[in-house]
């Protein structure tokens, strides 16, 4: 078995989402200790151009897999052809992003080939042909390191942890190998898919992320969070208690029982800092908090506090955010 490393790029609407070039980076550096080369794989509907992006990235090989059938996302014909392609090439490490998408997918192969599997990664170590991951533990109270006993491994990255790989690192595109869907059934179809109104930006994937709590007191406390997210160019956030209340969508949630972020910049406006939603934001470069309780756990992650209720401090912030941002 040749050290190779197999990256499963993720794709969305007929782009690569910026996730996948993150793992490139990951599996250059994997594949450099443990002295192979690098593979990525893309599988979808109309997906040729992703393949092509990937291609360009100073990788060895993209296979490609492209059907009709995964016009949907349908986690079956997916992990059957992707364990398919494992067991025919053999990589000693298959790395997925730490979305929706690899934690179901990434589950799902691993347990049909028995491999080991590491989720929610936010640092690696090779050390004499071993390999080692950092993750966060106890909601993100410690870290643990987890050594794979044997290789193969699986392993899941957490987003915007690593630099992306640019998609023009390379004198010379890969070549890409087309290779064949699982032809099954699956148990359960995806017959129609309805899209709500798309965020400005993308939560997973933003670079600062404006986030509201309680303190928010309804929904017209968002109105001002996202006037702010506007100023920055930012995703928008919630805490599960402003998500209950129905004061936002839950596809905002920040959290154990939500998304997982790890932003340049974190803002967190009325937000008490539960240990629930540390867990979600702990990995953030910068974390500001506003908060009118000196004693909120929020203060003790957060890297610059101001005490005061968000409704005094938001329209100063955001006066003085649009003279910096029009200096730019």
């Amino acid at each position: 078995m040749a050290n190779n490393i197999l990256i499963v790029a993720e794709e969305r609407d007929g782009s690569l989402r910026k996730v996948a070039f993150e793992l490139v980076t990951v599996a250059k550096e994997i594949a450099q200790g443990l002295g192979g080369v690098v593979e990525g794989i893309v599988l979808g509907n109309n997906v040729g151009a992703c393949a092509q992006a990937l291609a360009q990235t100073g990788i060895a090989k993209v296979y490609h897999a492209d059907s009709a059938s995964l016009q949907f996302f349908s986690p079956e014909v997916l992990a059957a052809t992707l364990a398919e392609v494992i067991r025919k090439t053999q990589p000693t490490v298959v790395l997925f992003g730490a979305t929706g998408f690899g934690k179901e997918l990434g589950a799902l192969v691993a347990a049909k080939l028995d491999w080991g599997l590491v989720t929610d990664c936010i640092g690696y170590q090779v050390d004499g042909g071993t390999l080692a991951f950092q993750r966060p533990v106890y909601a993100g109270k410690a870290i643990a390191t987890i050594k794979a006993k044997a290789l193969p491994v699986m392993a899941s990255i957490r987003p915007n942890i690593f630099p992306p790989a640019s998609a023009r690192d390379a004198s010379a595109a890969a070549p890409i190998e087309k290779i064949d869907v699982a032809s099954i059934t699956p148990r359960a179809q995806v017959t129609e898919k309805v899209t709500k109104e798309a965020a400005a930006v993308d939560l997973a994937e933003a670079k600062i992320v404006v986030s509201g709590g309680r303190g928010a007191k309804g929904p017209e406390g968002f109105v001002s969070i996202k006037e702010l997210a506007g100023i920055l160019g930012a995703a928008v956030g919630a805490s599960r208690a402003a998500v209950d209340a129905g004061w936002i969508d839950y596809s905002t949630q920040v959290g154990q029982t939500g998304k997982t972020v790890a932003p340049k910049l974190y803002i967190a406006l009325g937000i008490s800092g539960a240990i629930q939603h540390l867990a979600g934001m702990s990995s953030s470069k910068v974390i500001v908090a506003v908060n009118k309780d000196p004693d909120a756990p929020i203060f003790k992650a957060a890297d610059y506090g101001i005490v005061g209720d968000m409704f005094d401090v938001l329209p100063v912030l955001k006066e003085e955010l649009k003279k910096v941002m029009a200096e730019r």
